[in-house]
């Protein structure tokens, strides 16, 4: 083969073979791009459908928390006997049962917001134990006005909760 048909050649090939890499080069950017646009529109449809989700499970878990606040859980709930074990065993209770009920929200809850609603239920059985072994309180209506004098002078863990709930909610807009 003499140099002409090597040059010929090769001015035939080296065109085809730069147009072929360049062609792969915007068919694979075409492709990725088309797939982030994919993923985009299933997430946005994901987030759509799971937003109303996430709110339902937020105002619940708001709910939970007025439900357990001293000041009206112990309104709600007046002492069978004058014990004041058995009164506090049966606020106890309640706050377990309300705690139960909602458990299941935490899948659609930061993981952060889901301990501070824990620890509140926490704070809040504890304060109740707490007045419980108050040696002043000897009967179940004692009880109950010794925990609402607290609250009169700090705030519930309930409050402190609602609040980080209220700023995650106002997170998601």
């Amino acid at each position: 083969m003499d140099t002409t048909k090597i040059i010929e050649l090769l001015s035939y090939t080296l065109p085809a073979v730069i147009t072929g890499g360049v062609a792969y080069y915007f068919f694979s950017l075409h492709t990725k791009n088309e797939e982030g646009r994919r993923r985009y529109l299933i997430q946005r449809d994901a987030s759509k459908n799971a937003l109303p989700i996430r709110l339902q499970a937020y105002e619940r878990m708001a709910l939970f928390l007025e439900r357990i606040n001293p000041s009206n859980l112990l309104i709600r709930i007046s002492p069978n006997s004058s014990d004041k074990m058995d009164y506090q065993n049966l606020v106890v209770l309640h706050i377990e049962n309300e705690f139960e009920h909602n458990l299941t929200q935490q899948i659609y809850l930061s993981d952060e917001c889901w301990t501070i609603i824990t620890t509140a239920k926490n704070a809040t059985i504890q304060m109740i134990r707490k007045a419980a072994l108050n040696p002043e309180v000897d009967t179940a209506n004692k009880l109950r006005e010794i925990v609402l004098s607290e609250l009169l002078e700090k705030q519930s863990p309930s409050n402190n909760a609602l609040a980080y709930i209220k700023n995650e909610v106002g997170g998601l807009w």
